[in-house]
């Protein structure tokens, strides 16, 4: 490896390529794709009868319609120069896919929490997603535009400060830095906030699989049941039953050893077909309910579909060639601790998927009822947990010394996200008019 002043400067070289300055513009090309196009391209391998509900949850706001739209923006990154430092990108850093969870030891962790299009980039593209982000959820919550590109910029800001840190510290301290929730409390300054984030994580850890088993399980005939809510949570059929029970050994054999020790104590009760997510609707996933010592040792699995990251059609191929392998390895490589579950397969049909723990402690704020003195703190909360993720995956002294010790990066890219959010506010009018036509498919409220 470079010594340390040699890789800072090849960060600095890159500014030849794309100056930090140039990162504020946004102007769709002249042959950009047409929004709804993308995402009906997306739908063709779904199953058909749950895309009317994904286009409504996507048709819901702005916001919604960004969480489901990362393949859209995704291109339109793509379509502009990009500085070549690379990470392990989370491909979907939304403000929604930040949240806390509990690590093996069961502390409780903020940090990124999906990865399904996961996948080596350059880095600013996770940083516009989620300064982006920041930008239109301030303007749905009614933020003045001089708040709105405050809470862009200090996404931002925390990110390059974040960086900056990490790229003075040795290799094992920047694996084993994490966010633990207990520390931010009293960083919180009003003690309202506090006591809402309290709330918060209170919730979060009592989502574990005992809940769910009073929430989507009753007993029918002296067994228990994953329960039936159609459309969103529908038992399994014999066949997909069958086949799951048969992929199970699979899922098995990616666990460490001592993992297959632990999964081997529980049986294999009862599964269901589940609807998550928004972007995720129409891919297939499932739920599986395990028990251990006895019916009040419930263990809840999902096992997701994985399917080819909306960045792999624009950049070098990556390491993995199972997209299960790619999600699970991804998360492993992001996450400051991982889901001692975490696995992969390859199913009937020859599809890709990845198993993980239901819940475990999770939870995510509640991004639309944020003040901006709220949202700017969890801004920068998010900026700095990818700056963390990053720093991981990719040369932290390469992107610290791109970034540099000015404001100029977080500038261009407040000023990029919020005229970005204009276009994400412009393509969620485009699937309003698509539905209001009858050109797309929706079922509101689901």
């Amino acid at each position: 490896m470079n010594a340390p002043a040699d890789r800072g400067r090849r960060g600095r070289d890159a500014r030849k390529r794309v100056p930090r300055s140039a990162h504020a513009a946004w102007l769709p090309p002249v042959d950009r794709a047409d929004p709804v196009a993308v995402l009906e391209r997306q739908g063709r391998d779904r199953l058909p009868e749950l895309l009317p509900i994904r286009y409504g949850r996507m048709a819901a706001s702005p916001f919604a319609f960004l969480r489901g739209s990362a393949a859209v923006m995704t291109a339109d990154l793509a379509s502009q120069p990009h500085t070549g430092l690379t990470v392990q990108l989370c491909g979907d850093a939304h403000l929604l896919n930040f949240g806390v969870y509990a690590s093996p030891e069961r502390a409780l962790l903020f940090d990124l929490n999906d990865f399904d299009e996961t996948f080596p980039g350059p880095f600013e593209w996770d940083v516009k997603r989620l300064a982006v982000s920041v930008a239109v959820a301030a303007r749905e919550n009614g933020h003045p535009e001089t708040r709105v590109h405050r809470a862009a910029l200090e996404s931002v800001a925390a990110y390059r400060t974040a960086m900056s840190r990490l790229s003075r510290l040795g290799e094992l301290a920047v694996w084993y830095e994490r966010i633990d929730v207990d520390r931010l409390l009293p960083l919180l300054r009003s003690a309202r906030h506090r006591k809402r984030v309290e709330a918060s994580l209170t919730r979060a850890r009592r989502r574990t699989s005992l809940q769910a088993v009073g929430k989507l399980t009753e007993v029918v005939g002296g067994h228990r049941r994953i329960v039936h809510d159609p459309p969103l949570l529908e038992p399994a059929g014999a066949a997909d039953g069958a086949a799951l029970r048969k992929i199970f050994s699979d899922y098995r054999s990616t666990l460490a050893e001592e993992r297959r020790v632990l999964l081997d104590r529980y049986r294999f009760v009862d599964a269901a077909r589940k609807v998550v997510g928004v972007g995720s609707v129409g891919t297939r996933c499932f739920v599986v309910l395990l028990t251990g010592r006895d019916t009040d040792d419930p263990l809840f699995l999902q096992i997701k579909e994985a399917r080819a990251s909306v960045l792999e059609e624009y950049l070098p191929n990556g390491p993995y060639v199972h997209p299960g392998h790619r999600v699970v390895a991804g998360q492993r490589l992001l996450q400051a601790a991982g889901d001692i579950f975490l696995g992969w397969m390859t199913g009937p049909q020859g599809r890709a998927f990845y198993w993980r723990q239901l819940r475990d402690m999770k939870g995510s704020a509640d991004v639309a009822g944020m003040s901006p003195a709220d949202l700017l703190v969890y801004a920068r909360l998010c900026g700095t947990a990818l700056a963390r993720a990053h720093a991981r995956s990719g040369d932290r002294l390469a992107i610290a010394g791109y970034l540099g010790g000015s404001e100029t990066f977080e500038r261009a890219v407040a000023d990029f996200a919020l005229a970005y959010a204009a276009q994400t506010a412009a393509d969620h009018a485009a699937l309003g008019a698509a539905i209001d036509a009858g050109l797309v498919t929706a079922t509101p409220g689901i």
